[in-house]
């Protein structure tokens, strides 16, 4: 743990309590997770309302998430769209999406979002195949080795305008060693190089600290 780590906690709990008020709701959810044996490694609260932020700002009435847990950054998510809006994340455990379907029932969510189950990379194309409208938003953190694949399903499902965020992009400062085997620095390296070098994508990448240490995001709007 880095010896800066009390006071990056510090500082999140301030912006937290400040503009990210308690809510029973989203702390329940956190509780039914925890008491599922669910990874605590959902977003901090100050991250879920920044990706709440940012489908607004959007305008979003479609939301693709990528990895949902216990469904956490999906009320935050859900809770950004309007009464007509749509929301589907994939989720490869089938324990994690019953917990998160719980969670999203008691958030008031379960008509305006879908759980999917299975390997997202099965559910993708099956998606792809639905043709439905394009998602204005999409949100991937789910297992990092694929994370160029999840960049490039996004693009197929998404239109000009649209928002790509891919989580957890720094790997504690891995991510700068291009001669890791580790697969997801691989996987995010890759997802990076690609956001770098398409032609359609548009996009940067912040590094933070905080409650989930020193991590980051990457954003990248669609543009053709």
């Amino acid at each position: 743990m880095s010896t800066a780590q009390p006071l990056w906690d510090d500082v999140d709990a301030y912006f937290t309590s400040l503009l990210c008020p308690a809510d029973e709701t989203l702390a329940a959810a956190l509780r039914d997770s925890d008491a599922a044996g669910l990874p605590a490694i959902n977003v901090a609260p100050n991250q879920g309302k920044l990706l709440q932020l940012l489908a607004r700002l959007q305008g979003a009435r479609r939301i693709l998430e990528i990895g949902t847990l216990g469904g956490y950054s999906t009320i935050w998510l859900g809770r950004a769209l309007p009464e007509d809006g749509r929301l589907i994340t994939l989720e490869y455990d089938a324990r994690h999406a019953e917990v998160a379907r719980r969670n999203l029932a008691r958030a008031g969510l379960e008509r305006i979002t879908e759980v999917r189950v299975g390997p997202a990379l099965e559910s993708l194309p099956k998606l792809a195949e639905e043709r439905q409208e394009p998602f204005d938003l999409v949100f991937i953190d789910a297992d990092k080795a694929n994370n160029a694949h999840y960049v490039e399903w996004a693009l197929r499902l998404t239109r000009p305008g649209s928002l790509i965020v891919l989580d957890n992009v720094v790997r504690g400062g891995r991510v700068t060693d291009a001669g890791s085997e580790d697969p997801s620095v691989r996987g995010t390296r890759a997802a990076l190089e690609l956001i770098a070098t398409h032609p359609g994508l548009s996009g940067t990448a912040v590094q933070t600290v905080g409650t989930k240490g020193h991590d980051g995001f990457a954003l990248a709007r669609v543009v053709g």
